[in-house]
């Protein structure tokens, strides 16, 4: 895949966000006074925009699920940015990408100052050549709208040397919304059923396979039928 754009997301594509995520949710949860005893049951909750999963799994109406958004802040902005890691072989995928000239995006719907910081801290971020997010007041939390922020930021032009690479359906979809090819990771959190029924052109088990598919001859990946 000789592609000159890729584009990634954060959350279960770059970093394990699990503890510093399922911590910050249970925290704005216990602001509503509901506890919860096993926090694994919040990963579904990484990826997608936050105001989107309380909403859906917990019933908040847009009020509630905007102050449990500032009360996940709270927590995650001084703590819970930080309870995260690098998957293993990232750091070399990404200077490898460099080496060859490509050029590196990131697409979240995580707040860009808040995946800046992270990127920063782990000192991913000058692999890349932007770096895009949503914005504090939720506004461009939607994934195509995020995409679209960051090919414009580069001024990217020709859709077809690009790829988006994500670990749930909304990086899958928000990609076919701008145009763009992807691969699903299977190492994050959105299972194979859910990516390949969000049509995600290539999928790759691991990061070792994701190198694989982004920097040689892909006859040993697989692509969706």
């Amino acid at each position: 895949m000789n592609k000159r754009y890729i584009l990634f997301d954060l959350d279960g594509t770059l970093t394990d966000p699990m503890v510093g995520i399922t911590n910050s949710v249970a925290y704005a949860l216990a602001a509503f006074g509901i506890q919860v005893e096993d926090k694994t049951a919040l990963c579904a909750f990484i990826g997608p925009p936050l105001t989107d999963s309380f909403r859906e799994y917990y019933g908040f109406s847009q009020d509630q699920a905007l102050l449990a958004i500032k009360k996940y802040r709270e927590y995650f902005a001084v703590k819970g940015i930080f309870e995260n890691r690098v998957y293993a072989g990232i750091p070399q995928l990404l200077a490898a990408l460099k080496a060859q000239g490509r050029l590196v995006l990131l697409a979240t719907s995580k707040p860009e100052v808040f995946a800046r910081q992270i990127l920063e801290h782990f000192h991913l971020a000058a692999y890349f050549d932007t770096i895009a997010g949503s914005n504090l007041d939720g506004t461009r939390v939607i994934k195509a709208e995020v995409i679209a922020y960051a090919l414009g930021e580069l001024g990217v032009a020709n859709l077809n040397q690009a790829v988006m690479i994500g670990d749930r359906r909304h990086d899958i979809i928000g990609a076919k919304k701008c145009g763009l090819e992807s691969i699903g990771v299977l190492y994050g959190y959105g299972s194979e059923e859910e990516l390949r029924g969000a049509g995600a052109d290539y999928l790759a088990a691991g990061v070792g396979q994701l190198k694989e598919l982004l920097l040689e001859e892909p006859d040993r990946l697989f692509a969706q039928g």
